[in-house]
């Protein structure tokens, strides 16, 4: 399974950026996919997630400005990241949680992640 996370960069507060998380060897449409995030100094924490039905859930601070999709014909899964503050300096990870192609084992799987740099 490789999960290549892609979008990361340097962005002035208050600016927009879209990640991209295209997956091989697993398929998103069929399994739990989300995206994380790790600030330097803390904890990884959740962005947001997507269930196998197109449910979402995100971080309550988060709702209002980020949202996840999914491409179910790309397998590709998407974060829009709106009116991006400092605090959302973080390294973003792509995550699948679910069955790898031709495996019977659940697993949890990630991307390499990606820079995210928010400037004031």
């Amino acid at each position: 399974v490789q999960l290549q996370a892609s979008g990361g960069g340097l962005v002035q507060a208050g600016g927009s950026l879209t990640l991209s998380c295209a997956a091989s060897g697993i398929i998103f449409s069929i399994n739990h996919s989300g995206w994380y995030r790790q600030a330097a100094g803390k904890q990884r924490e959740l962005v947001a997630f997507m269930t196998v039905d197109g449910s979402t859930k995100y971080a309550d601070s988060l709702k209002d400005r980020f949202t996840i999709s999914r491409d179910n014909v790309a397998n590709t899964v998407y974060l829009q990241m709106n009116s991006l503050k400092p605090e959302d300096t973080a390294v973003y990870y792509c995550n699948a949680e679910g069955y790898a192609e031709g495996s019977r084992s659940k697993n949890n799987y990630w991307g390499q992640g990606t820079l995210v740099t928010v400037s004031s």
